[in-house]
């Protein structure tokens, strides 16, 4: 029943992309400044979300786990995605509005907007997800249709949530973002995990 979830999942590692890339550019100063505040802490909060996207995949294509062994799975995936989301909407947050750029601090705002609400859905999947009776091979199977289908609406708001980083980094902020060592890192972190999840 958990395979179901693996569908809404397999586009989780679009969202890391968001923040990184491979080219480099001369930047102002202050941009440059902003970036690196978004960038010195990426790597670490894309390896908790992929290890998370990892072990949801991981549990739905394990045919021997008992219903207990695969809600404890996924109750600290979710929790692991809700603390990452959350810790990316902050660290954006209290970067500020990227300097010198047009509409920054609207595009900003939406980021934040839109990863604290991704969050809070997974949060709340975790809750739905905790509150599974794992003595009920029937009951759980139903529960787990439902969380599923819960995840399809997590997922809509997950493509919100890229629309708005890619927004986020486009222009002189993309050239600022990807010129630090931590984005590029980012980078290599979430193609290997997109490799590992295939």
């Amino acid at each position: 029943m958990n395979k179901k979830l693996t569908a809404a999942l397999s586009g989780g590692a679009v969202l890391l992309l968001a923040l990184t890339g491979c080219t480099s550019d001369e930047g102002n100063p202050e941009l440059d400044a902003w970036a690196k505040k978004v960038c010195d802490a990426v790597p670490a909060q894309n390896a908790k979300i992929s290890a998370a996207y990892v072990a949801i995949t991981k549990a739905a294509k394990d045919t021997t786990s008992t219903p207990k062994e695969l809600q404890q799975a996924d109750s600290e995936a979710f929790q692991d995605l809700a603390d990452g989301y959350k810790a990316r909407a902050t660290l954006i947050s209290n970067a500020g509005a990227p300097p010198g750029v047009e509409d920054g601090a609207k595009v900003q705002q939406d980021v934040v907007k839109k990863l604290t609400a991704l969050s809070g859905a997974y949060g709340d999947l975790k809750k739905r997800v905790d509150g599974l009776d794992t003595k009920n091979q029937a009951k759980f199977a139903s529960g787990l249709k439902d969380v599923s289908a819960e995840m399809k609406q997590v997922e809509t708001q997950r493509k919100s949530a890229v629309k708005a980083l890619k927004t986020l980094e486009s222009g002189d902020t993309k050239k600022a973002l990807t010129s630090q060592e931590g984005c590029k890192q980012a980078a290599a972190v979430t193609a290997s995990a997109g490799a590992a999840g295939s």
